[in-house]
């Protein structure tokens, strides 16, 4: 007779398991993706050749890597079959009803860049926002006895910047192929689709209304807050989080090196302090020893000139790799909405 396990104890089992990462399974998203984690010291690995749709993390224990579409990625989020993802906000926003409740953005990752637009005919060159779109719809029904037609994939966005704007009398047309030609082919008058540079809503003589930006989207890292989260996923989180906002934070932050004035008179923390720069080794007790200061990559130029006019010598400036700190916004955020 088969045992029977405690559903305490079941549970538990399913909680241990490893963290679960999905990633994008191809394409550009894929080696954008991939390029991400490198640059945070985490090498994907995949199992057997492109066709293994399994992986990990080398060096990182207790994760798993799976390699989905970036719309099945949105998915498995949502129903906690995922703990991270790397996937777009449209993605996020059409598909999940409950985005907040579902799921949390920890950070956009620079690429993937897209815009989900509403998108007229040029011809139209009365329409030029969205209140005018109430007009179209109102003539439609008079002389063709029709509502106006939207072809788009993002059906729900559509109905949610619609309905905010006061537009209701339109029919979506779901499209499945390339969305920006519904208009000419006459299977729609309007188009709600995703544009990088609007090069192809041109060639099809679209234009995009003035206040038709429904979405500003590119590929974020998310946390899906209904997936087990138990000891050892939270381990491997604090690893991979760890890594990220050590690089994010590197990223964003110079590495200045300076010799003390000959005699001495430097207000190393006031001059921090103007340009929000840290000393991670403190004020030097004497003059012969180095400075060092951590700022803002955009404050860099001013700081080294305030340095060199208090007499500061042989100003350098560095890239940092990884800047570990105490602090980590990305895990504290993530806890926090776990409760």
């Amino acid at each position: 007779m088969a045992e029977t396990v405690p559903t305490s104890q079941a549970s538990q089992g399913a909680v241990d398991g490893p963290l679960v990462l999905a990633v994008p399974s191809k394409g550009r998203l894929q080696e954008n993706a991939s390029a991400f984690f490198a640059r945070a010291g985490l090498k994907l690995a995949q199992g057997a050749g492109a066709r293994d749709y399994r992986g990990k993390l080398v060096g990182v224990p207790d994760v798993e890597v799976r390699y989905l579409s970036a719309s099945e990625i949105a998915n498995q989020l949502a129903s906690g079959s995922a703990h991270l993802g790397v996937t777009g906000e449209d993605l996020i926003r059409e598909s999940l009803p409950d985005a907040r409740g579902q799921v949390e953005l920890l950070t956009p990752l620079g690429f993937g860049q897209a815009t989900v637009v509403v998108a007229v005919p040029q011809a139209w060159i009365d329409v030029r926002a969205m209140t005018d779109l109430d007009e179209v719809a109102a003539e439609l029904r008079i002389r063709h006895g029709r509502r106006l037609r939207i072809a788009t994939k993002y059906v729900n966005l559509t109905r949610r910047f619609f309905a905010e704007h006061g537009v209701a009398d339109y029919r979506i047309v779901e499209s499945l192929g390339a969305t920006e030609g519904a208009p000419a082919s006459g299977s729609a008058e309007i188009i709600v689709d995703i544009t990088t540079t609007g090069a192809t809503l041109a060639a099809n003589a679209l234009k995009i209304l003035d206040d038709g930006i429904i979405l500003r989207s590119e590929a974020n890292l998310v946390a899906s807050l209904t997936a087990p989260w138990g000891q050892s996923q939270k381990k491997a989180l604090r690893t991979v989080l760890g890594r990220i906002a050590a690089e994010e934070r590197a990223r964003l932050t110079r590495e200045i090196r300076a010799a003390m004035p000959a005699d001495g008179d430097l207000d190393l923390a006031g001059i921090s302090a103007l340009h929000d720069a840290q000393l991670p080794y403190g004020v030097p007790e004497n003059r012969s020893a180095e400075i060092v200061l951590h700022c803002p990559v955009d404050a860099t130029f001013d700081l080294v000139d305030d340095l060199v006019k208090s007499g500061a010598s042989a100003v350098s400036v560095r890239r940092i790799d990884y800047a570990f700190g105490p602090d980590n916004p990305l895990i504290d955020r993530l806890l926090t909405r776990l409760g």
